[in-house]
């Protein structure tokens, strides 16, 4: 009994002391952890804290203007009547092609025509009865002018010889003269009804005029181009004043964008752009700046700014609203940071200032910017490449480190670009 005791008593010793040794094991492992725990705390205090940043990187460069207008035509042709009327015939419709000259719409004008008709007839009564007329007086007057002088011619002689008084040789003298004067005013009828005389210009004129106006009864093309609206049909009474039809001249297209006054000095004549029809959303075409207005719209805030489209761009139609991209600004090589790592950044100015992080502690830098755009913008002095800087704009406040803080960086990725190799800088106007 005395044995078993003691190999009882032995065995319960051998299992304390190994659960003890457990134990202890358990408590320095554990102990073990919390101290590199510790130490790992110390060293990323000592480190700093994480904070978002971006690699300053250096690259081609463009600069974008985005924008949306309307096509426009360069020049609308209002086209109405001159008279009044009754439409009789509308012989175009909308989209259809028109050259100068083409008949749009016939007016009847009855009044029009009986004014002609009567111009017509006098300027035939003239030449048919009147001139005759004339003549025939002219021969007369002519005949008695002669009869006259003969009658004359006698007397005298007779009254030299004082066989006949002298009163009647006085009146015979008298009959001459009016004679010659008849004679005379039937010459002057005679010439102002010949072909090309006064009166026969004269009717000529008043048939020419009556023929003009009543071909206005006739509304034709003025210019080449393609009909846009019409506003009458057959049937419709109209007026001078009435708008008839819209016709868009024949001219380069044009894309209308207002444009944030703020804006204009990124804008140069001849820029090149990039559209994209809200129709034809997988149809890119070109344009380029052709004009841009000298005056702002003061409602508004805006100036237009006028685009002239490639003539390959077939199907655009008049009014399409069309999304622009114009390439305002280009380097071929450039240092770029986004927009949220400037601090400062004021709209018109070129001073900015960076968090710049250098062998881990925080240095506040100024920088001189370039092209400017809503995702990024290119710094011109102040940075180099492989520079880091902190993502100031998107931390608070109270969070932004101190000059000779300890930070560290977790890279951002960079603002989309359009390829591998060009970064975009868009800038939306409205």
């Amino acid at each position: 009994m005395a044995a078993l005791r003691q190999n009882a008593t032995s065995r319960y010793r051998n299992t304390s002391m190994s659960t003890g040794s457990a134990h202890r094991k358990r408590w320095l492992a554990a102990a073990a952890v919390a101290l590199v725990a510790l130490a790992v705390m110390g060293i990323a205090r000592l480190r700093g804290p994480v904070l978002p940043g971006y690699d300053v990187q250096a690259g081609p460069l463009v600069q974008n203007v985005v924008a949306t207008g309307r096509v426009a035509a360069a020049s609308r042709v209002q086209v109405g009547p001159e008279i009044t009327g009754l439409v009789l015939e509308r012989r175009v419709m909308d989209g259809d092609r028109v050259a100068p000259g083409d008949v749009l719409v016939v007016l009847r004008a009855r009044d029009l025509e009986a004014h002609r008709d009567q111009a017509r007839a006098a300027l035939a009564a003239l030449r048919q009865a009147e001139r005759p007329d004339a003549e025939a007086r002219l021969r007369q007057a002519r005949a008695q002018l002669a009869q006259a002088e003969r009658d004359h011619a006698r007397r005298r002689e007779l009254g030299q010889r004082q066989l006949v008084a002298r009163e009647s040789v006085e009146q015979a003298a008298q009959a001459v003269v009016a004679a010659r004067a008849a004679a005379e005013q039937a010459r002057l009828a005679v010439g102002a009804l010949a072909g090309g005389g006064a009166r026969e210009a004269q009717a000529r004129e008043e048939l020419a005029a009556t023929e003009a106006t009543l071909a206005r009864a006739v509304i034709r093309a003025t210019v080449a181009g393609t009909v846009l609206t019409r506003g009458v049909e057959p049937g419709d009474t109209v007026r001078p004043g009435d708008v008839l039809l819209e016709i868009a001249a024949d001219a380069p297209g044009e894309i209308l964008l207002p444009v944030d006054e703020k804006n204009i000095a990124r804008l140069r004549v001849g820029q090149r752009a990039t559209c994209i029809a809200d129709a034809f959303p997988g149809r890119a075409f070109a344009a380029t700046v052709h004009h841009i207005a000298p005056a702002v719209d003061p409602a508004r805030g805006t100036v237009d700014v006028r685009l002239r489209i490639d003539p390959k761009a077939g199907f655009v139609r008049q009014d399409m609203t069309v999304t622009a991209t114009l390439l305002t600004g280009e380097r071929e090589r450039a240092l770029a940071v986004p927009n949220d790592a400037l601090l400062d950044a004021r709209d018109g100015s070129d001073r900015a200032t960076v968090l710049l992080v250098r062998d881990g502690r925080v240095r506040r830098t100024a920088v001189t910017l370039g092209l400017r755009g809503l995702a990024m913008s290119e710094v011109t002095a102040g940075l180099r490449e492989g520079d880091r800087v902190l993502a100031a704009s998107a931390l608070d406040a109270d969070a932004l480190p101190a000059d000779g803080d300890r930070v560290r960086i977790e890279a951002q990725m960079l603002p989309a670009s359009d390829s591998a190799t060009r970064r975009e800088l868009p800038v939306k106007f409205n």
